[in-house]
């Protein structure tokens, strides 16, 4: 059965636009699921289709000022007509974020996309992975080198483009959790449809 996995993301830089095709291959690792990219800066008709047929949308935004991005928060209040008809209701949903700063608040953000999928009554999909680069013989190259849990969170230098930056191991991880959406996806579509079978 086939999932389609919505990816709505904003970019300020290009991190975040790296890190959500990084998502989107991880999700097209699932051999039947298929990845859609949206620019949340460049919403239409279609665009919102999109989402609407989507088995799970997953969030990106970069981390300002302690918060989603200004772009990004305008498309959340976009949300409100969807928000009311509930017509969200049930699709998984999942965040990734990046900063230039290690820490640089990213929990901020994540927790901002969790609320918003569960305002609109979607199931959130947490990270999965332990934490890397925790002691003295981890690395850098660790995956979840940032040590997240609600969603992915990278780095990327603020000296350094997204031809550089986030490093690979940040993109790596992103592409983990779309993997894990895009499973999970199919494996609620194959429990729709066995239910849906007739006795």
């Amino acid at each position: 059965m086939r999932t389609q996995i919505a990816i709505a993301y904003h970019t300020g830089y290009g991190h975040t636009r790296v890190l959500a095709e990084a998502v989107a291959q991880g999700v097209e690792r699932q051999s039947s699921a298929r990845a859609e990219l949206i620019d949340v800066t460049d919403m239409n008709s279609e665009s919102w289709a999109i989402l609407a047929v989507s088995d799970a949308i997953i969030f990106g935004s970069p981390t300002y000022m302690g918060a989603v991005s200004g772009p990004f928060k305008t498309f959340m209040d976009q949300t409100s007509a969807i928000w009311l008809a509930r017509s969200w209701a049930d699709k998984l949903a999942a965040g990734f974020t990046v900063s230039s700063s290690q820490a640089g608040d990213k929990f901020a953000t994540l927790s901002q996309l969790a609320t918003l999928a569960a305002q609109h009554g979607m199931l959130w999909v947490s990270l999965n992975q332990l934490p890397g680069n925790n002691s003295s013989t981890a690395s850098v190259d660790d995956l979840n080198r940032i040590g997240a849990s609600l969603g992915a969170m990278a780095q990327a230098n603020n000296d350094q483009g997204p031809d550089l930056a986030p490093p690979a191991a940040d993109r790596e991880s992103a592409a983990r959790l779309g993997a894990r959406v895009a499973e999970l996806a199919q494996r609620m579509a194959a429990g729709r449809a066995k239910i849906a079978e007739p006795a």
